[in-house]
């Protein structure tokens, strides 16, 4: 594979890496799928397949994390009508102002379901601060594999 392809593949590997924050993205699949593209475009060989099998379990890790982390994290926190109507703004504030429409639907569907619950504001509040610093954690966690499965193909680039 010629070094402008490889350079190819890292620029969508890093759209990859934006993926992560942007939900219109694929994010950490997008990189996992330029690796795979790196593998088979010039036949594969053991030390690729090794590279895309490390990268995938890296993928795998990342996904898991990025669910169980903030479902662990808010366990016993809060209903599940609230997490339901955080879920149901963010996907409609996604069809009626898209990208934006989803990060800001969900909080404030958040707020309003635990401002209804709760009957005050500033408790609301605290409680949708706790919904996002757990949905942050659970980012951090795949951004931080999908950061890792890019440093696994460049050693792979370098190494092949």
């Amino acid at each position: 594979m010629s070094g402008l392809a490889e350079a190819g593949l890292a620029l969508v590997m890093l759209v990859g890496l934006l993926g992560v924050l942007v939900p219109l993205l694929p994010g950490t699949a997008l990189v996992l799928g330029a690796g795979l593209v790196w593998v088979l475009a010039d036949g594969g060989g053991t030390g690729r397949w090794v590279v895309l099998g490390a990268m995938a379990v890296l993928f795998a890790v990342g996904i898991v994390l990025k669910y169980a982390l903030p479902g662990h994290r808010l366990v016993g926190g809060l209903p599940r009508t609230t997490l339901l109507a955080g879920a149901a703004g963010a996907v409609a504030g996604f069809v009626v102002l898209p990208p934006l429409g989803l990060p800001v639907g969900g909080v404030g569907a958040v707020w309003l379901a635990e401002r209804s619950r709760l009957g005050d504001a500033r408790l609301a509040w605290s409680s949708t601060g706790a919904v996002l610093k757990a949905i942050g954690l659970g980012l951090l966690a795949e951004m931080t594999a999908g950061v890792a499965m890019v440093a696994v193909w460049v050693v792979g680039v370098l190494a092949t």
